[in-house]
């Protein structure tokens, strides 16, 4: 068992990553708790997210914004150097050429605080996600 000394909260596994804190209540607080140089970035996806799919129920779960849409959902989190877009691995998959030049994972796409945001690619990514 190991105890975080920030948040003295108590883990399995030694040193594992969690969010020390409060958890944010809105998408906007969750933003304004990230560093200065993310902010722009952030305030664009939560922009984008919002406006490619009507409908779309906004929150945070697991301390980040979240988006869904009758049982479907994408979301993201700040990071040190990128945002992580969380569109699942068949979102993934179907716009892998689209996609060529951003690091993905399992899961996630990385988009860089250095690069212009691709929102059009992320509303489309969105839209398919949430449809």
């Amino acid at each position: 068992m190991w105890i975080c000394p920030k948040c003295k909260r108590a883990f399995k596994r030694t040193n594992q990553g969690h969010y020390c804190g409060k958890a944010p209540e809105t998408v906007l607080e969750y933003i304004a708790l990230q560093p200065p140089e993310a902010h722009s970035h952030l305030t664009e996806m939560m922009t984008t997210l919002q406006s490619s799919a009507p409908s779309i129920n906004e929150r945070i779960l697991w301390s980040m914004p979240y988006y869904e849409k009758e049982g479907k959902s994408v979301s993201f989190s700040a990071c040190k150097n990128h945002i992580s877009f969380y569109a699942g691995a068949e979102a993934i998959e179907a716009f892998a050429c689209e996609l060529d030049g951003f690091v993905t994972e399992k899961n996630a796409i990385y988009f860089p605080y250095r690069k212009a945001l691709p929102t059009e690619l992320i509303a489309k990514i969105a839209k398919w996600c949430l449809d």
